[in-house]
């Protein structure tokens, strides 16, 4: 999900830790619901499922842009996606299906559900964000770490993989003009989202 190499050099070894049992924790959760809905529908669900630690550089970036004038040490406090793990569907209906499977989950606490499939960013950015708090056991304690969970279809995903990589060139003189045909490209896959799971359910009803 991360861009650039992730470097963990000043984090504590246990945050690291800690983090890192989340991460796998969690994919372990949606392979789980991957394998259930998938048996109930018989058809493959989730095609992808990844997850990153973020950068000391992204997390100080993302300090600082926020007005916080903390260190790594104290940016848990701060932000909710230090940890973040990102499944990838066909379909968009499905990603409401792995949503339902999340919230009857009773080892995870939902946080807050960000969607911006119905309520898209400005950009055309088109996503649904989970964050959740993730018990992790570590030296006989107990840990509520909270991660991100990003679930979007294939073709919102390299959407936002073209958006990442214009965030870096807005100074650009045509970075307006290219944001304005991703804004339209964002309606364009959402219209085909839509298609595809008018075609898949006409393709299951044939004999």
């Amino acid at each position: 999900m991360e861009k650039q190499k992730a470097k963990h050099s000043d984090y504590p070894l246990q945050q690291i830790l800690k983090w890192n049992a989340a991460k796998k924790l969690v994919m372990s959760r949606l392979e789980i619901i991957h394998d259930d809905l998938s048996l109930e529908s018989e058809r493959k669900i989730i095609q992808s499922i990844t997850g990153r630690i973020k950068s000391e550089e992204s997390v100080l970036a993302k300090l600082k842009k926020k007005g916080y004038h903390a260190s790594v040490f104290e940016a848990e406090d701060y932000l909710n996606d230090i940890v973040g793990v990102r499944a990838v569907c066909l379909f968009e209906d499905d990603l409401y299906r792995i949503l339902d499977a999340l919230l009857y989950s009773q080892e995870i606490r939902i946080v807050k559900i960000k969607d911006y499939i119905k309520n898209p960013k400005n950009s055309g950015y088109r996503s649904l964000h989970v964050i959740i708090k993730m018990p992790v056991v570590l030296a006989k304690k107990q840990h509520w770490v909270t991660v991100e969970i990003q679930l979007r279809t294939s073709a919102m995903d390299y959407w936002a993989e073209l958006d990442y990589q214009f965030r870096y060139k807005k100074t650009d003189k045509r970075a307006e003009a290219i944001g304005e045909e991703l804004k339209k490209y964002s309606l364009l896959i959402e219209e085909v989202d839509h298609k595809m799971i008018f075609l898949r359910n006409q393709i299951a009803a044939m004999n």
